[in-house]
């Protein structure tokens, strides 16, 4: 059994952040979404992966994760040139998925449960093809799958205006090597790509073995900045247990479940868990609450934050108004300007969304 990871993909709705890397390396619980996929393929007994790549982040993306040895894993780089749909990276992999039946995985999905129990359906059944489906309240936009009371998939509709179901397609799927027949079956759809809908249709078509389970637990598509933070909420809930290994000064209060990393330094803060903060951050007189992530190398002085993410390198000094809600992204500096008259002073690149309450 081997994996599929697609990593590619221009993230245009989490952009400005996407302009300077991929989308799957942007930070939930300060680790890469793309690692929490790693770590669940791994749990489920898979140690043979290979990661989609593009050209304009491929190179970032494989020297933040490396060769899978952290993660007891062996990590296969495969480059898809142009972005010509999910069928089309399994055709790109072929030759490194060889015969092997194996799991395909976004890399930008967040998904509870155990991935292993979804494998042992999937081999005890012999199928061909084992879709995840989650039950969302607005189907129309999303893959949907219509199945009979046995499981058995009827139709795959990609964002219908009237879906037949409300339920999604995950972005999970395994499949036997059927799937390569398949592929190479099916036409590019009016948008120009190969869709892994088609495939799975034509396996349906064709009377394979294909069959859905619905996920019980919650399932995250982090393409947009509401669904970064609701994934940051969710993860610290789920998985955040205290660890102060930074230096905190006596002034400091901390409650709740908080990590700080080592060589960070905390001096006359509030922070109210979950937090996480990374190393090597500088904060002073700040209130830090609760759904907050704060990435390496972060300087925060006189800032109050809360429910948001900063990323790696960013500073924020001076601001005496409350942040929330927000993603600040790597190496961004926010601080207040002491030149009369007051004013506010932006630089601001493509795509990049301000509010301010006066």
């Amino acid at each position: 059994m081997k994996a599929l990871i697609l990593s590619g993909g221009k993230g245009t709705r989490l952009r400005p952040l996407t302009y300077t890397g991929a989308k799957q390396l942007v930070p939930v619980a300060n680790k890469p979404i793309l690692w929490y996929g790693i770590e669940a393929i791994a749990a489920a007994g898979i140690t043979d992966i290979g990661i989609v790549i593009s050209p304009e982040t491929g190179a970032e993306v494989r020297a933040k994760t490396g060769d899978g040895s952290r993660f007891g894993v062996r990590i296969t780089y495969i480059l898809q040139e142009q972005p010509a749909g999910l069928a089309h990276a399994v055709k790109t992999a072929q030759p490194f998925l060889e015969a092997s039946p194996f799991v395909l995985y976004l890399g930008d999905n967040l998904v509870q449960g155990e991935l292993g129990l979804f494998l042992e359906c999937f081999q005890a059944r012999g199928l061909d093809a084992l879709t995840l489906l989650c039950s969302v309240p607005n189907p129309s936009a999303f893959g949907v799958a219509e199945v009979d009371e046995q499981g058995r998939v009827l139709r795959l509709v990609e964002k219908p205006k009237h879906p037949p179901s409300n339920l999604a397609l995950v972005g999970i799927y395994f499949f036997s090597p059927r799937i390569h027949e398949a592929i190479a079956s099916i036409q590019p759809s009016a948008r120009g790509e190969l869709e892994i809908t088609d495939a799975i249709q034509f396996l349906i078509d064709q009377q394979k073995q294909v069959e859905a389970l619905q996920i019980q637990g919650w399932w995250l598509d982090t393409g947009k900045k509401d669904d970064l933070l609701e994934a940051n909420q969710i993860i610290l809930d789920d998985c955040l247990c205290t660890q102060l290994e930074g230096n905190i000064d006596n002034t400091s209060k901390i409650s709740g479940r908080v990590q700080i990393a080592p060589d960070s330094q905390v001096i006359n803060c509030t922070i109210r868990g979950p937090v996480v903060i990374g190393r090597d951050c500088y904060l002073e007189n700040c209130f830090i609450g609760p759904y907050s992530s704060i990435g390496d190398r972060v300087k925060l002085v006189d800032a109050d934050l809360e429910h948001s993410v900063v990323l790696e390198g960013a500073a924020v000094v001076g601001i005496h108004q409350r942040i929330v809600d927000s993603v600040i992204g790597q190496r961004v500096q926010i601080k207040a300007a002491p030149q009369r008259p007051k004013a506010l002073r932006f630089m601001v690149g493509d795509d990049c969304h301000i509010e301010l309450c006066q």
